[in-house]
């Protein structure tokens, strides 16, 4: 048996006893010594090396201060020394993002760039340049439309399990990797429980190396790890966020995994109601959240009904309000309900101008997003909703929704999410799906 161990050269050097730690350092030269210090390879644990066998995507899945910050930037240097002329794209959830912690942060290019790799930063470019012409820019996961003219040898995208449409950004990114005779991506985030990671961790090409909080513990605080091993240590919590595993569930969930898989049904009974469900977006382009559209109904037998998402993405207000249409003609609904908070009556203005005979009702949010759904999550717990199929980004947004308030993702909002909640609210706990129910005996 080999036995690969994951220390760094320093930190094994470290654990040797002071005679034989005096022994070798008495066998190298003073300026040897002095410069381990700001060598890689003598740092790098072997989980913040690049793999040895042919790879295209190396995803490293790690519990947060792991280094994976550090690995990403050692590589993109290596890469931009390595290939003179190298084309490198720098992906983060935003371009700010980008540029404070792969660039700029301590852990980023440019602290970790020796003076002589003759690396320049010109911020208002979003441009990394290198003696060599090698060069790096800076994207916006929000903004994966902008990958779709440029083409590149290299690139490196960080935190991707929080990227808003991450699978479409993705795609987007692989399809600009075509230069030279091994285009290579580096995916470095703390995991999260979406499917398309756990679809990239299975793909052939790709490399995963996972690793936890506590294999960085040489590079810190002592106090830090006491604290998050007490509060967090066994919780789900804890084992995503230091200890790199996809969980399925996130603790304190309003709903579950198992709770959505229980819900599921194939044949609808005859329906009393149908209602498409709008939560419009602040803003409008690339950079906006997804308008959520969500289709419910209400069966004769009392229950909820989750017919369809069909939320969309980055659109104007026409063409979401074109949406909205036809998924109301799609299924025959009776009626929209659109939440008006953040664009009052524009937002019924511009459902009017592509059907004046819609019937809207708008409503106003009084409450925060977590607390409309948290009456709505337990309708699912006493089985009175169902999905009718599945809705895995709908899905995703509302295992994401926690007691309390807080909301981990994907994506900035659960904008899907809160328009399901809109939709049953007014089915089933508004003054009509209140009233009590008749039945003959």
């Amino acid at each position: 048996m080999v036995f690969h161990d994951p220390r760094s050269p320093r930190e094994r050097i470290a654990a040797l006893g002071p005679r034989a730690l005096a022994h070798l350092v008495g066998s190298l030269e003073p300026r040897t010594v002095a410069a381990l210090d700001s060598h890689w390879e003598y740092l790098a644990r072997t989980g913040q090396r690049g793999p040895e066998s042919d790879w295209e995507i190396w995803l490293i899945l790690a519990g947060r201060g792991f280094g994976k910050t550090r690995a990403g930037a050692e590589w993109v240097l290596n890469a931009a020394q390595s290939v003179p002329g190298a084309r490198i794209a720098l992906l983060g959830a935003t371009v700010a993002d980008a540029r404070a912690v792969m660039v700029e942060g301590e852990s980023g290019v440019l602290a970790r760039a020796s003076e002589s790799a003759g690396v320049t930063f010109e911020p208002s470019l979003r441009r990394l340049r290198w003696e060599n012409s090698s060069t790096a820019w800076l994207f916006s996961a929000a903004e994966p439309e902008a990958l779709r003219g440029p083409q590149f040898h290299f690139a490196w995208g960080d935190e991707a399990a929080r990227w808003p449409n991450a699978a479409a950004t993705l795609a987007s990114l692989r399809l600009a990797l075509r230069l030279g005779s091994r285009p290579q991506l580096v995916l470095t985030t703390t995991p999260r429980p979406l499917a398309w990671l756990k679809t990239l961790t299975e793909a052939p090409g790709v490399v995963v190396t996972r690793g936890t909080t506590k294999d960085n513990s040489a590079n810190l605080s002592a106090t830090f790890l006491r604290s998050m091993a007490r509060d967090y240590g066994g919780t789900q919590l804890g084992r995503q966020e230091l200890g790199g595993e996809i969980i399925d569930d996130v603790e304190g969930a309003l709903w579950t995994r198992a709770m959505l898989e229980a819900c599921r049904v194939r044949i609808l009974p005859p329906l009393r109601r149908t209602i498409v469900a709008v939560d419009p977006p602040a803003s409008s382009g690339a950079r906006a959240d997804a308008c959520g559209i969500v289709v419910v109904a209400l069966g004769h037998d009392g229950c909820g009904y989750v017919l369809d998402d069909a939320s969309i993405h980055g659109a104007t207000p026409e063409r979401w309000a074109r949406a909205v249409v036809a998924a109301a003609e799609r299924h025959a609904a009776d009626r929209v309900v659109a939440e008006v908070n953040n664009g009052g009556e524009m937002v019924t203005s511009v459902l009017r101008t592509v059907s004046t005979t819609l019937p809207i009702k708008a409503v106003h949010a009084a409450a925060g997003k977590v607390a409309r759904a948290e009456p709505i999550a337990s309708l699912y717990s006493t089985g009175r909703v169902h999905h009718v199929g599945a809705f895995p980004a709908l899905e995703d947004e509302m295992c994401g929704l926690l007691i309390g308030g807080d909301y981990t993702g994907p994506g900035r909002s659960p904008d899907r999410a809160d328009a399901l909640v809109w939709g049953l609210h007014e089915l089933m706990l508004g003054p009509a799906g209140a009233a009590p129910l008749i039945r003959n005996l």
